[in-house]
């Protein structure tokens, strides 16, 4: 008789302005109930395989929506270039937006320092990976741009995320 396996993962990201962004994937899958009894090892396989593909899943639809969101927000401003990128431009608060500021020393040294930790990345192959992500090399990153690419990094170091598809661009 088959069960039914429900599996869910969430992920909220912060955004400018106080706002946020999240993604929520949930699979059901029927798996053989003999799983449980013989195969107990099989079933974590396939609770694993589900949980990566939900993790996967909410990882590109937040990059994917983080980016067109940025675009969005220019649009809407009538500007080609982000406006925070004027140092007098402030937000409705009176406080600076600093959606379009550079990528902070401490982010970018952060960045190649996971990268050196990662089997099959490292410093050489994180231009590339920046630019399959972003379509910018990483001295071009935007704050925002590299907290994403940190959180992108964070998960393939813990195995979520795979760093050769990452690289292709089927995992950002």
């Amino acid at each position: 008789m088959p069960m039914k396996l429900n599996v869910g993962v969430s992920r909220k990201i912060g955004q400018p302005d106080y706002g946020s962004l999240g993604a929520t994937c949930i699979v059901e899958v029927e798996l053989s109930s003999a799983l449980l009894q013989d195969d107990l090892e099989g079933f974590h396989r396939q609770v694993r395989a589900a949980y990566d593909a939900c993790r996967q899943a909410v990882s590109d639809e937040l990059a994917r929506n983080q980016s067109a969101g940025l675009e969005t927000n220019h649009r809407r401003a009538g500007t080609q270039t982000p406006p925070e990128s004027d140092p007098g431009h402030q937000n409705s608060n009176g406080h600076n937006a600093n959606v379009g500021r550079g990528a902070s020393e401490r982010q970018l040294a952060y960045i190649r320092q996971l990268s050196g930790q990662i089997k099959g990345l490292g410093v050489r192959r994180l231009d590339t990976l920046a630019d399959t992500m972003l379509g910018k090399p990483i001295a071009s990153l935007t704050s925002l741009d590299a907290s994403g690419l940190i959180d992108t990094l964070k998960a393939i170091k813990a195995g979520e995320i795979d760093p050769d598809a990452a690289l292709r661009g089927a995992a950002t």
